[in-house]
């Protein structure tokens, strides 16, 4: 019988739950090879058995690899790796000389930065707003947040340590973090591996200067986050557009550039791409990874949104598998707290990252120490995780909410995927309606919409029920007003 105990790792003390532990272990299993497309897995009552633990324990594990397509269950028959899943060789058991995918340094070129010296917003739009995806403050800690911010400033041994590496970010934060990201994404990184930003925007600036340069060529999706397209050519890099369809990006298309010219880089948003919502499927996560190791380009991996899923627990990141340490993770608390709360984070093999710190010196010596290490006391007291799954459950809420209102009020002028998280739903209007009609004929301010596309997000996370209702039904007026134009003109 295949040794699973010597595969699948169980540590009893991590606040990892365990079913999720046996989950990652397979997980990790197939990623490396070890598990081929198709095997048969131990049933439930067998694989307890061998790792002794509960049944119910198992079930679980195998439910969550099911709901993210890692295995087929074949109910009162078998369990067995999917046969998407592409095949991969297997690693030698115990291979001591197998880093831990941040002790490797990144060997790919990116611009040495010397250490020296040296979006205007629109107004607030009065009535009714669609954003493109806010968290709702009014159900965010920030009143614990200031309350901690204000004990910081009182006391000798805060004021001392919150002006220590803010360039970087502070050490608690820092430490925090490591821990959280290992928790929640199954990153295995150490402080070094972490640079404390003021969003996720300047993580992709800081990544783009570095990485990018006049004969340079990175990919993204299409459509895109317009702000990064932008930042990217700015560095004076080509900017190759492909395809995103309703498994994320083209995998495919990317093989096939990178077949006929030297890519550098990857920028993809593989939870709830923006502004598609779309999520990028297992079969072309595995395949991007590859591709970066056979073709060496460094993918940027935007995961913004990662904390808000709501059909099962969210893939976990690209970042979290074997990648040799050419993948540079952007994360944020924006969406997560407050967008006014400008602390986001990156985390990158400890080279990068010092150079990236380096060149944040030359634009900002560093964020606010004080309110980095309130987050930090936020995300040791456990605030952080109570308030996602408060979060999280009233998000759903509000999707499914906002779901019946379009299709009881608005499906004769609209089409949509309901997505399975994040915090915004991506809307297309039919033929014979456009977005730049509707926006002109309704007291309604959609704040991300595409011409090209004939679309716009609604944001929906951060509306209650009664103004969603208001929302859907000034676009209802909106589309009634366009409709009855459209007969006039007839």
């Amino acid at each position: 019988m295949f040794p699973y105990e010597h595969t699948i790792h169980i540590k009893k003390e991590s606040k990892i739950p365990v079913y999720r532990q046996i989950a990652i272990s397979i997980t990790n299993a197939i990623r490396n090879g070890t598990f081929k497309p198709g095997t048969h897995l131990p049933g439930t009552r067998e694989l307890a058995k061998t790792l002794g633990v509960h049944r119910k324990t198992v079930i679980a594990a195998y439910e969550e690899l099911d709901a993210q397509d890692w295995i087929t269950v074949v109910p009162r028959k078998h369990v067995q790796v999917s046969e998407r899943i592409p095949l991969l060789k297997p690693k030698k058991w115990g291979d001591t000389g197998i880093k831990a995918p941040y002790e490797n340094d990144l060997t790919l070129p990116f611009r040495m930065i010397e250490e020296n010296a040296g979006d205007n917003e629109a107004a607030a739009a009065p009535g009714i707003v669609i954003n493109d995806g806010h968290p709702d403050v009014r159900l965010s800690p920030i009143d614990g947040l200031l309350k901690i911010y204000r004990s910081l400033t009182s006391k000798k041994y805060a004021i001392k340590n919150a002006h220590i590496g803010t360039a970087q970010g502070t050490p608690m934060l820092r430490q925090e973090l490591v821990n959280y990201l290992s928790v929640t994404r199954g990153l295995n990184i150490s402080a070094g591996n972490l640079l404390i930003t003021h969003g996720a925007q300047m993580s992709i600036y800081l990544s783009a200067r570095l990485l990018l340069g006049r004969s340079s060529h990175i990919v993204v999706g299409y459509p895109n986050y317009a702000v990064a397209n932008k930042t990217f050519l700015e560095t004076g890099a080509k900017v190759i557009e492909v395809a995103v369809d309703d498994s994320g990006i083209d995998t495919n298309a990317i093989e096939q550039l990178c077949k006929k010219k030297k890519i550098d880089a990857v920028y993809v948003i593989p939870h709830h791409h923006y502004p598609t919502t779309v999520t990028l499927s297992v079969e072309r996560r595995m395949k991007l990874l590859e591709l970066s190791r056979r073709f060496s380009f460094v993918i940027i991996e935007d995961d913004y949104d990662y904390d808000y899923h709501y059909t099962s627990s969210p893939y976990l990141p690209l970042s979290s598998g074997n990648h040799n340490g050419n993948l540079i993770y952007i994360g944020s608390f924006s969406k997560m707290l407050d967008p006014s709360l400008r602390i986001g984070f990156m985390v990158a093999p400890g080279n990068f990252i010092a150079q990236c710190t380096a060149l944040r010196k030359t634009i900002d010596v560093g964020g606010d120490g004080y309110m980095q290490n309130a987050l930090a006391a936020l995300i040791k007291e456990g605030e952080l995780t109570r308030h996602l799954k408060k979060a999280k459950k009233r998000y759903h809420e509000r999707r499914d909410f906002l779901d019946t209102l379009l299709k009881e009020t608005l499906g004769a002028y609209i089409s949509y995927s309901l997505p399975t998280g994040g915090m915004a739903v991506w809307i297309r209007l039919n033929a014979g309606y456009t977005v730049t009609g509707l926006i002109a004929n309704t007291n309604v301010e959609i704040t991300r919409w595409d011409e090209e596309q004939n679309a716009f997000r609604f944001g929906f996370a951060s509306m209650d029920e009664t103004e969603l209702s208001a929302a859907v039904k000034a676009l209802k007026e909106g589309f009634l007003k366009l409709h009855n134009l459209s007969r006039k003109r007839m």
